[in-house]
């Protein structure tokens, strides 16, 4: 009777420890990121996988937390983003395998201007502070004519690449997260198109231009190079890759965020 019972505590153990094992915890920015992770907790339950979604506010701690092990993985960012935060912070996050999720075309607004012809000159444009973002916010400028780069086809640019500015525009780096807050102080304002949602902003109505679907800055999941290939990851970025999911970001987001799957 002992016997049986050590046996089966021990099988119970084991159970236990294996449910452990699946409890996979990913930080996500609230909108999009979050919404749609929790939004295949269902079907990654049924798998084994018990999915805890930790949401941000910004864009550093999720990264940190993934790299303190503290969580598994992240959903928020692109990959230039990842890139220039690995060289500013010393990390080594990669993308996970198949991690490219979905685009948020990036767009500029303002609650001074019903048109972008309206930019007078010596206006005030702010653009996020980090290197991916901001230079992301100058290339999108270069494309509307406002501007001209010194080089077309880096990422990268800051405002001390700017070589042409017929229109002199003066240009405010802000935290990416304030950006919507900052609209009444200044005349344009480019923005992350999560904060912008978040702020009640539609881009595909509200923005005075915004990126195409062509853009380069796919939303991505991220972890440790030494989990990336872990087979819960796989398990969710198989789930983040149906059918389901295409459906509820085109049906949810009406064209403000774009599957890349």
């Amino acid at each position: 009777m002992l016997k049986k019972t050590l046996s089966a505590l021990a099988l119970a153990a084991l159970a236990v420890s294996a449910h452990a094992a699946d409890v996979l915890k990913v930080a996500a920015t609230a909108v999009p990121h979050a919404e749609i992770l929790n939004f295949v907790k269902p079907q990654l339950k049924a798998q084994g996988v018990d999915l805890q979604v930790k949401e941000f506010s910004d864009y550093v701690q999720p990264n940190m937390a993934v790299e303190d092990k503290q969580l598994d993985a992240n959903f928020f960012q692109h990959q230039p983003y990842l890139d220039s935060f690995n060289k500013d912070r010393k990390t080594s996050l990669v993308q996970v395998p198949g991690g490219k999720v979905h685009v948020e075309p990036f767009g500029a607004y303002s609650s001074k201007l019903k048109n972008l012809k309206d930019l007078k000159d010596g206006a005030t444009v702010a653009i996020p502070n980090d290197p991916s973002n901001g230079g992301r916010a100058l290339i999108l400028l270069a494309k509307q004519g406002l501007i001209e780069l010194k080089d077309p086809k880096s990422l990268t640019p800051t405002p001390l690449d700017v070589v042409k500015n017929p229109k002199k525009l003066k240009f405010k780096e802000l935290e990416a997260p304030l950006l919507p807050r900052a609209l009444a102080d200044v005349d344009l304002a480019l923005i992350n198109t999560n904060y912008a949602i978040e702020a009640k902003l539609n881009p595909t109505k509200d923005a005075l231009f915004i990126e195409g679907a062509d853009s380069p800055y796919t939303n991505i999941v991220a972890a440790r190079a030494d989990r990336a290939n872990d087979a819960s990851i796989a398990k969710l970025i198989k789930a983040l890759h149906s059918a389901e999911v295409k459906k509820f970001i085109q049906e949810k987001y009406k064209g403000a965020v774009v599957p890349a799957f």
